[in-house]
């Protein structure tokens, strides 16, 4: 399957809204949560640890959409979304985003504690269920500013 890079803040934030009611996995046996509320749901915390870096909050917020993209090819799910965004969100972005099952992986080995979904447990073999499950979150639309800021390369860096 092929898709067009994303153009436009106004086409990322009506591609995460056409994410709305997908799950990671077809059958829905993955993240319990749709792929715009998991994105939600891991930049919430990044924007609490990491305040300042807005690239690395918008790149939690956009990690999923490769399983969207290309619904079939659940390990290049990161690659997919990174090359849709690299355009858009620049460079950074597209490393976070393309990096994100081998960071959770290296996470999960250094942190036993680490609480993860069943899907992200499976491929991040010692996390447990939990990862964002029940987090109260803001809706996708409300990264706009934030989107339109790291698009025009207006966005600092902590």
């Amino acid at each position: 399957m092929t898709y067009d890079p994303v153009p436009s803040v106004d086409a990322l934030m009506a591609l995460l809204a056409d994410c709305e009611a997908v799950w990671d996995t077809p059958d829905r046996s993955g993240d319990p949560v749709d792929i715009p509320d998991h994105g939600l749901q891991v930049t919430a915390p990044l924007a609490v640890s990491h305040p300042r870096d807005q690239e690395l909050q918008l790149a939690g917020l956009v990690h999923g959409i490769g399983h969207f993209l290309v619904p079939a090819d659940e390990a290049g799910d990161g690659r997919h979304a990174a090359v849709a965004v690299e355009g858009l969100l620049g460079p950074r972005v597209a490393r976070l985003v393309a990096a994100h099952i081998p960071a959770k992986r290296q996470l999960a080995a250094a942190d036993p504690d680490l609480v993860l979904s069943p899907e992200s447990a499976r491929t991040a073999p010692r996390g447990r269920r939990g990862e964002g499950e029940g987090l109260r979150v803001a809706p996708p639309d409300s990264w706009r500013p934030v989107a339109e800021r790291v698009a025009a390369g207006r966005c600092p860096r902590a």
